[in-house]
């Protein structure tokens, strides 16, 4: 015990230099932020966070591992950037969403969060300047792209400022204590689609009903007798629900990409995602001559996706992801070309790729 309580007191005084550092810290990210309100510039940076964690971690010699120490100083980041300013956020709802779930991981606990019953919702909330920044889901490893966002950005002029992949673990959650009390199921239609096995052999005789979110399955479920919910597990926290079942999801890397749209465009972090959107002439091998810019230039493409126009019958927009920021050289060259062959193009954003 003699030699643990001197450990401790080690222990003690370490925390004791932290705990002056830390608020050192803070001090100084304080004063960074005057700077920028003053001069009118943005206070979330998403590629300084990226740059500090990547400096940090190959600084780390251990014992801790790269996913403490970024767990670590992800926190660090988010409680000073608290002292610079606090921001209005609207996200996909209600509150208990994956999509809370992946704002709150980008944004940090203390911020105003504010639930929005739809992607149209979302989008309209930043662009009317209700909400600084919104968060919405854009893809999801199972079930493919997320439509209704990417339809929201021929509507609205606004960029995409950070993305964060998201595992995505479904649980049952009900007021009941078993399966065989279940006889209605809620769940928002992509959820369902992504645990198709365990209903068809666990509640193949129940009535599904698609809701608009997980966690508006689980308020459903909370109020109604012999009714379940797919959703996160922490809506059973929420709703005071039993879980029934955990990952209950077809497939192990079951992920979502969310994105965080805002007005303000995102400097070059080095290590950046760039989104564009554009349609063709109508000509045969146009869409060929249109992507071969990006080869020519060691571009890596990493989604290319249609969607109707919304203007003319069979007339389509492309929506397109590569690797490396607007600002890059290479970039440059490519777009220049690819313009020259476009009736309409757009830039959605260059931003920070997630890990």
């Amino acid at each position: 015990m003699e030699k643990i309580e001197k450990l401790r007191e080690k222990i003690n005084q370490i925390d004791n230099k932290l705990l002056k550092l830390l608020n050192e810290r803070a001090k100084i990210a304080k004063k960074i932020g005057f700077i920028k309100i003053n001069k009118g510039y943005s206070i979330y940076s998403p590629e300084r966070e990226k740059e500090i964690l990547e400096r940090i971690i190959r600084l780390n010699k251990g014992p801790l591992d790269s996913s403490d120490i970024k767990e670590v100083f992800s926190a660090i980041i988010q409680v000073c950037r608290y002292q610079q300013k606090k921001f209005y956020i609207s996200y996909l709802g209600p509150e208990g969403t994956f999509t809370h779930l992946a704002a709150i991981k980008v944004f940090g606990n203390k911020n105003y969060y504010i639930s929005k019953e739809t992607i149209n919702d979302v989008f309209y909330s930043v662009e009317k300047n209700e909400t600084e920044f919104g968060v919405v889901p854009v893809e999801n490893t199972t079930e493919g792209i997320v439509s209704h966002t990417l339809d929201m950005f021929l509507e609205c002029d606004l960029y995409i400022c950070g993305e964060v992949n998201m595992k995505i673990s479904h649980c049952l959650v009900s007021k009941e204590k078993s399966l065989a009390e279940i006889k209605y199921l809620y769940s928002h239609p992509q959820a369902l689609a992504q645990c198709k096995n365990f209903i068809n052999t666990k509640l193949h005789e129940v009535k599904i009903y698609e809701v608009s979110s997980t966690a508006e399955a689980a308020k459903i479920a909370s109020n109604k007798k012999n009714s379940a919910a797919i959703s996160a597990e922490i809506s059973a926290r929420l709703y005071n629900l039993k879980i029934l079942a955990k990952n209950i999801q077809d497939l192990e890397n079951n992920y979502t990409r969310f994105i965080v749209i805002g007005k303000h465009k995102i400097p070059n972090s080095g290590k950046d995602k760039t989104s564009i959107m554009f349609s063709l002439k109508d000509r045969v091998g146009v869409l060929h001559d249109a992507l071969a810019p990006f080869k020519k230039y060691g571009i890596n493409l990493t989604k290319i996706e249609s969607r109707p126009s919304r203007q003319r019958p069979w007339e389509y927009v492309f929506f397109v992801d590569f690797l490396g920021h607007i600002e890059d050289k290479r970039v440059k060259k490519a777009i220049k070309e690819l313009e020259k062959l476009c009736v309409y193009y757009k830039f959605l954003g260059s931003y920070p790729k997630a890990d």
